[in-house]
């Protein structure tokens, strides 16, 4: 009975001692090993092998990057404006030893030195540069805080400004002021669309006119030209023809009354050879009548005879 109590106790102290000797260390993780309370080693990812009871390994060190995000902290601007500044941290360890043994609480130091570098960093800007240049924000933090956490093996990959929240009074100030900034943009673009179509109203305008005054030009011209053939032809018409004198001034008082139209006439001229073109008809109807068979008309009676105061004249052969 005691053999076997003492087999058991053998086993069983075996067993721990395995326990204890061989370690597995996981992916993207690291341990540190103190040998008598003192650094020794860091072991890396695989089967490991300690000796138990004189070396011990301290909680696993996680190698990936890890997000941590910061409570919204109070940070007054240049302007004297109190905002609420998020932020959020990626970083990675690098250095397992360090980041044990020269740092006690690294996320409590990283959330500290981000708030004050933070108020450093707003502190120098306005409100208005604050909401709109968030990137060199961004740049200057992570430079700062990396310089910072790089002895306790550390390193910041990225900062971000996750919110900006200003006092209620002032989000309402920067609505309206948005607001009457798109009122007046609204204003201009409208302004402008205006502008543009009287200028291409004026532009259409413009080339309708100019189009117009060439047609009427074109017109002008073709009914010039066509006037001029007109005129050529019946000047070589008449030419050709050979027309007497007679025949000419008949024609000229054919166009007499045609001088007279239109309502802006209001006096009727008559040439200087009025005279001759009516002397050149005369001629030529006396022509005429002579030339004929019947016989001459009769001559228009005179004017009657005035009497005279003492009477009827007695007619010729009466009696006395």
């Amino acid at each position: 009975m005691v053999a076997l109590i003492v087999v058991a106790v053998v086993v069983v102290f075996a067993l721990v001692v395995a326990a204890r000797t061989v370690r597995v260390i996981p992916q993207a993780r690291a341990g540190v090993v103190e040998r008598l309370g003192r650094y020794s080693r860091t072991l890396e990812p695989g089967l490991t092998i300690i000796t138990p009871f004189i070396d011990r390994v301290r909680p696993l060190v996680d190698l990936r990057e890890q997000v941590v995000n910061f409570n919204p902290q109070s940070v007054i601007t240049e302007d004297n404006v109190v905002v609420g500044i998020e932020t959020v941290l990626y970083f990675t360890i690098t250095d397992p030893r360090s980041a044990t043994y020269e740092i006690a609480n690294p996320l409590q130091a990283i959330e500290q030195l981000t708030v004050t570098t933070l108020r450093n960093v707003i502190g120098g800007m306005t409100l208005e540069a604050t909401l709109t240049a968030r990137e060199s924000v961004n740049t200057e933090l992570r430079v700062v805080l990396d310089e910072a956490t790089g002895k306790w093996g550390i390193r910041i990959n990225r900062v971000e400004i996750k919110s900006v929240d200003p006092p209620t009074d002032i989000r309402a100030a920067m609505e309206k002021q948005m607001r009457a900034e798109r009122d007046r943009r609204a204003a201009i673009l409208a302004a402008e669309g205006e502008k543009q179509s009287q200028i291409l109203t004026a532009e259409g305008e413009k080339q309708a006119a100019v189009l117009t005054a060439e047609g009427e030009r074109q017109a002008a011209i073709l009914r010039a030209e066509g006037e001029a053939k007109a005129i050529d032809t019946v000047f070589s018409a008449i030419h050709e023809g050979k027309p007497d004198r007679e025949l000419l001034s008949y024609e000229y008082l054919k166009m007499l009354p045609q001088l007279a139209e239109g309502s802006a006439n209001k006096v009727f001229v008559v040439p200087s050879e009025f005279t001759q073109a009516f002397g050149g008809i005369g001629e030529t109807l006396t022509r005429a009548a002579k030339a004929g068979d019947g016989p001459p008309r009769a001559p228009a009676p005179g004017p009657p005879a005035r009497r005279s105061a003492a009477g009827p004249t007695p007619l010729a052969g009466a009696d006395s």
